[in-house]
């Protein structure tokens, strides 16, 4: 495939998250984050719509969660809960 071919970041990250719930019949529990739903998410040091290319598969997950448990928390993460 070439260059040519590709897609955007937001449509891959839409394909990979909110679509792929479509496959499993599972799109009304699962693929976005709201009250009722699944949390699955990944928290990353910076944001991978405006990283550069190059940077993205070096980005360190910072924390991960399933069914909205966190399973993974870097010891250096902090949330920020002012927001």
């Amino acid at each position: 495939m070439g260059v040519d071919q590709r897609i955007s970041r937001e449509d891959a990250l839409r394909m990979l998250t909110r679509n792929h719930w479509y496959l499993t019949f599972e799109e009304n529990s699962k693929g976005i984050i709201a009250a009722g739903r699944y949390a699955d998410m990944v928290a990353l040091p910076e944001d991978i719509m405006t990283v550069p290319a190059k940077r993205i598969e070096q980005l360190k997950v910072m924390m991960t969660m399933v069914g909205g448990k966190v399973v993974y928390r870097d010891d250096g993460f902090r949330a920020d809960t002012t927001r």
